[in-house]
């Protein structure tokens, strides 16, 4: 009886399993990798914002006129429109405080989309503000940024 067929009906299985095992393990070295990158860029929002420096917290949107904001006031587009809507609703250092962000779930949904569900809070001398949010953020030419924010 010759060994071969019999040892390489098993072993061409086993390699197979063990590359399918490489590759998930990349691809969860991956989106580890790519979760962090997200958190870091909102720690990085959070310093931002709490300097007054609301440019700089919007750095991590995505600069299109398809960006798409709901809040109080409604949808709106763009990421001009965000920026100005900040600055109208946040005018003064004083009046945006310092912010934390307490991410409660992310997801990545496929390889260019991530879902972050949280909670904001705004720690001012004149009132403290705090709401929820839901972020959608996209691999865009090898960049992840916010595309869809809904902050209530």
């Amino acid at each position: 009886m010759n060994a071969t067929p019999f040892i390489s009906q098993f072993i061409k299985p086993l390699i197979g399993f063990a590359i399918f095992l490489s590759s998930f393990s990349m691809f969860a070295q991956s989106q580890v990798k790519v979760i962090a990158l997200v958190e870091q860029k909102m720690k990085q929002q959070e310093v931002s914002w709490s300097n007054g420096d609301i440019e700089g917290f919007m750095d991590v949107y995505w600069k299109s006129d398809s960006l798409k904001f709901i809040g109080s006031k409604g949808l709106s587009y763009g990421w001009k429109t965000t920026l100005h809507n900040y600055k109208q609703s946040y005018p003064t250092k004083e009046a945006m405080g310092k912010l934390t962000f307490k991410n409660l779930h992310i997801e990545l949904l496929g390889t260019e989309y991530i879902s972050v569900i949280g909670k904001w809070h705004l720690s001012r001398e004149v009132g403290d503000l705090e709401g929820f949010y839901s972020l959608i953020w996209k691999n865009v030419d090898g960049d992840w940024v916010i595309i869809s924010d809904h902050s209530s």
